[in-house]
């Protein structure tokens, strides 16, 4: 083989692997990072849903000792109302903007 005959081969090599390699940094690299993405949001969901659970019943297991039992559940159900008004109403204000534009 002729040196120009390396020459373009090594030249046709290189640029196979740069497309190659453009392209894989364009979709496969932003695709990875949007799945860890997923993934760990999925994670902290679970376990901050979690963590909120047992925090509501470490609340109520902590309210029945100086409480009656009657007086925990309706302190730990207003809670839990006023937690759901409160998101209500955020919900009810944001419609209202998107309804306005």
């Amino acid at each position: 083989m002729s040196d120009s005959a390396k020459d373009w081969t090594n030249r046709a090599t290189e640029i196979i692997e740069q497309t190659v390699v453009l392209v894989r940094d364009r979709t496969v690299i932003p695709a990875q990072r949007g799945a860890k993405a997923v993934v760990y949001g999925l994670l902290a969901a679970f376990f901050g849903v979690t963590a909120l659970i047992l925090l509501a019943i470490l609340g109520f297991r902590v309210l029945a000792i100086p409480l009656p039992v009657w007086a925990a559940w309706l302190l730990i159900g207003a809670i839990f109302m006023i937690a759901g008004l409160f998101c209500w109403n955020r919900r009810a204000a944001r419609e209202e903007q998107s309804e306005r534009a």
